[in-house]
């Protein structure tokens, strides 16, 4: 009875497999390996920790005290300018204020803000878990793109009536269904976040510009599309498919395209005179960076973003260029921080 039973069910037509061995074999392992990548990279980004800011942004009791006493107002950030005088900060509130988180007590560190629970992984996304996000949706956009591309065969066999007369037709439905819609979805969600990390933007960033001592900019942080990439995925490129941190950084303190220049150099493009209706307005001077973000600047070929692979005719221009109001200057006796700053804008 059993044997009719088994006849009858695939006597309807052919069954629903591959029959090539070798095709089996290589579905199989694909499969696996990107299923083990998936849930390594998705274990990764809901397990790890968010990071917190180092006990240097935190105040002296004397300090929290200082600031319960003052009033909100010009006291109050007299007494935040000195506790971050020598703190790598560069970014400000929408005001020009130093930014100060009241719950916890501390001076935030650049690009930092409270925790926010992504509803895609129940974690915080932030530096400590960044590259594993990625992956994540790396992993998991493969993983639906080779389901569907693997059930594509049988999608239009179930169209043609070429698939037996089972219930197995309509999860082959489902399933290509399924995976094609979520195809698309984390396509688009892998692509923004590809592109935030070429321009070295959060997400927040993306809608509100980070605001400097200068005033607001939008690629304040970027150092150019290589360098983006390795603050995100490190520099050493074997860990770069790995969900194994390997990013630039200690998450508190962040290069900038503003970080070793020139103090006298002015922070707006020539020919916007902005110092003269407000004095105040000048470069906000360097702090120290930790080792792992300085080395991101010591390459002096593509250090911000408008400076990626140049060109060696442009090169030689510039240098001629250079040579000519270097030989100018001299004739005036000015050949102090003129011409540095004139080599800075050059390159």
């Amino acid at each position: 009875m059993g044997d009719l039973q088994w006849d009858e069910l695939y006597s309807h037509g052919p069954a629903v497999s591959m029959e090539n061995i070798g095709e089996q074999v290589v579905c199989l392992m694909a499969y696996h390996l990107l299923f083990a990548m998936f849930v390594w990279s998705y274990w990764k980004t809901i397990f790890t920790l968010p990071m917190n800011p180092s006990k240097e942004f935190h105040l002296s009791y004397a300090e929290k005290d200082l600031l319960e006493r003052e009033p909100r107002g010009e006291a109050h950030q007299e007494v935040l300018r000195r506790a971050a005088k020598d703190l790598p900060i560069y970014t400000r509130t929408m005001s020009g204020a130093i930014r100060y988180c009241d719950r916890c007590q501390l001076i935030k560190p650049d690009r930092c803000h409270h925790c926010s629970i992504c509803d895609k992984v129940n974690n915080c996304v932030g530096f400590s878990n960044y590259k594993f996000f990625l992956l994540f949706l790396a992993y998991s956009l493969l993983y639906c793109l080779f389901i569907a591309a693997t059930d594509l065969q049988y999608f239009i066999k179930f169209w043609t009536n070429g698939l037996p007369d089972t219930q197995a037709k309509f999860h082959i439905m489902f399933l290509f269904f399924a995976a094609a819609m979520f195809s698309v979805s984390l396509s688009s969600l892998f692509g923004y976040h590809c592109w935030l990390v070429s321009k070295n933007k959060s997400t927040l960033e993306a809608f509100r510009s980070p605001v400097f001592r200068h005033g607001t900019d939008k690629n304040g942080f970027s150092l150019g599309f290589s360098k983006n990439m390795r603050q995100v995925f490190g520099d050493e490129k074997k860990y770069w498919l790995l969900p194994i941190f390997s990013s630039l950084g200690d998450g508190c303190s962040f290069p900038t395209c503003l970080v070793n220049q020139d103090p006298e150099q002015p922070s707006t493009p020539a020919g916007l005179n902005s110092t003269a209706k407000n004095p105040e307005n000048h470069q906000f001077p360097a702090k120290p960076l930790r080792e792992s973000q300085s080395h991101l600047l010591t390459d002096s070929q593509s250090w911000t973003e408008s400076s990626i692979n140049p060109g060696k005719g442009k090169a030689g221009k510039s240098v001629l260029i250079w040579l000519f109001f270097k030989y100018v200057l001299v004739l005036k006796g000015d050949i102090g921080e003129k011409s540095h700053y004139l080599l800075t804008e050059l390159y």
